[in-house]
């Protein structure tokens, strides 16, 4: 089927065949749930290793805790591992989670596996949700003491394991369509307002430089700037008598401009001439009178006008209430998993921190949003989830709604536990 394919890079067979290992299931003993050929447009499901033949296999789910799961993983055979896992919530939920109290403990339980089974280069990313104290219109600190377990050289993974993971660096994400929770506090009280950004960990083993390139994020160009662009505008003085060079509209690659230049070109209401509006872009007139008096102007374009990366806050709205994997599992009264996270979020870090060919873990997989990115996206993937329902659902990422009735090799039923 087609994965919902926004001009990202395919994955053809020739390109899985170059990269080691040719089938993801030869880095885990035992028997997934499910397997994904190799391909984006023509991906297929296939219940077993064996039903899919001598074919690659570019994904695989597997039922289980992740703790036992991780100790059936090749040492350093993973690239990322990218997840969700429950928060510490002072209410207990469906999908199972820890008090705030035990969280840390228990997530080290994973960590410590995880650390063995990446790469020397590999990395973990963490999407993880704050919390409130038990009654109190007070935060919780739980998340913020994960990461000084993992991360501290005193930490508690150093003294339980000897080893520690580096914070490569720290995200934000920003979900605008976020209820107004917790309501006692927000809608009731009035003395608080709506929690909206979850903490993100990205976590590295080593200083993370040879596989993340933030050119693999890059944004798009607004239509506005394109017509600058293409406009262009004429050599000019500046009050100060310095010279705007017409390289000013020929950035070096495709991709976005840094946000107060893209604010101000994006803004229909100007009636300003391209070389008047460069003139008042956000830039201190000490800086652009040095750039211009050096002969530094191409790097100003770099900096101002040129291609950059997404910044540290990632602004998704998880909002999505209608998709193929939804209208399947209601058809067939499959489980939903009630705590899906955006696949832009996973996609982000997959393409930002992993090359074609590499694989991705996700050890709380849900509804394996991150292994339906890895898959659009040309990488192979693992998804561990303890719960078979949820994982029996998540199927449904990579069939057409035709498929989805089409017999047991396509969808048999969930095993009972």
């Amino acid at each position: 089927m087609n994965l919902d394919n926004d001009d990202d890079v395919t994955c053809p067979e020739d390109l899985m065949a170059a990269t080691e290992p040719r089938r993801v299931t030869d880095l885990v003993e035992g028997q997934p749930q499910y397997v994904t050929t190799a391909g984006n447009e023509t991906v297929e499901v296939r219940p077993s290793i064996d039903a899919a033949g001598k074919g690659l296999i570019q994904g695989a789910a597997y039922a289980g805790d992740s703790r036992q799961l991780l100790d059936e993983v090749v040492s350093e055979s993973i690239d990322l591992v990218v997840t969700s896992p429950p928060f510490a919530l002072q209410r207990k939920k469906a999908y199972g989670n820890k008090s705030p109290e035990e969280y840390v403990g228990w997530f080290l339980d994973f960590a410590e596996k995880v650390y063995e089974v990446l790469a020397e280069d590999g990395s973990l990313v963490i999407d993880i949700g704050g919390g409130w104290q038990k009654g109190k219109p007070l935060r919780s600190h739980y998340h913020f003491k994960l990461l000084s377990a993992l991360t501290d050289d005193n930490g508690l993974l150093a003294d339980r394991f000897g080893e520690t993971f580096n914070l490569a660096q720290d995200f934000y994400w920003y979900n605008p369509a976020k209820l107004p929770t917790p309501a006692q506090w927000v809608t009731i009280e009035r003395i608080r307002v709506k929690d909206a950004v979850n903490h993100v960990w990205w976590l590295s083993k080593s200083d993370a430089r040879e596989k993340p390139d933030n050119r693999r994020v890059l944004k798009e160009y607004s239509d506005a700037q394109k017509r600058l662009i293409e406009k262009g505008h004429d050599s000019q003085s500046r009050p100060s008598e310095h010279e705007l060079s017409d390289t000013f509209d020929e950035p070096a690659e495709n991709g976005a401009i840094r946000p107060n230049f893209r604010n101000a070109i994006d803004d229909s209401s100007t009636i300003q001439s391209s070389a008047e509006l460069l003139e008042n872009l956000d830039v201190p007139e000490p800086l652009l009178e040095m750039v211009l008096e050096e002969g530094l102007t191409e790097e100003l374009v770099q900096t101002l006008g040129a291609a950059h990366t997404e910044d540290n806050v990632l602004e998704v709205a998880n909002t999505r209430s209608t998709t193929p994997y939804l209208e399947a599992c209601k058809e067939t009264d499959t489980e939903i998993h009630p705590a899906r996270f955006p696949r832009e979020l996973p996609k982000f870090f997959i393409q930002f921190l992993t090359e074609l060919g590499d694989t991705v873990l996700d050890i709380f997989a849900g509804s394996n949003t991150t292994g339906q990115m890895a898959q659009q996206t040309g990488r192979k993937w693992l998804a561990f989830e303890s719960e078979e329902a949820y994982l029996e659902g998540s199927r449904y990422r990579f069939q057409e709604p035709e498929e989805i009735h089409s017999g047991p090799t396509s969808a048999p039923a969930a095993q009972s536990r």
